[in-house]
């Protein structure tokens, strides 16, 4: 009586996964096949110019400290 009941549980998710691919493929699949024409939104340059960052000369990055012997024979 098991084996019915699991076969029927995995048609229905099956059945289920199915008719959701079908919703997102109808709803996204211009968009798909654009991107695969390589004419989506996303190939095509954009039309906002990007911002200038400035950045301060200031902002150095530090140099490794290196370890005294009296450290390292305390590590």
């Amino acid at each position: 009586m098991l084996a019915p009941l699991a076969t029927l549980a995995f048609l229905a998710t099956i059945c289920l996964i199915a008719a959701v691919i079908i919703e997102m493929v109808s709803t996204s699949g211009g968009k798909i096949a654009l991107a695969f024409r390589g004419r989506s939104p996303l190939a095509t340059a954009p039309s906002i110019r990007p911002v200038a960052v400035r950045v301060s000369q200031r902002a150095r990055p530090q140099r490794a400290l290196r370890a005294q012997p009296q450290h390292r024979a305390a590590a």
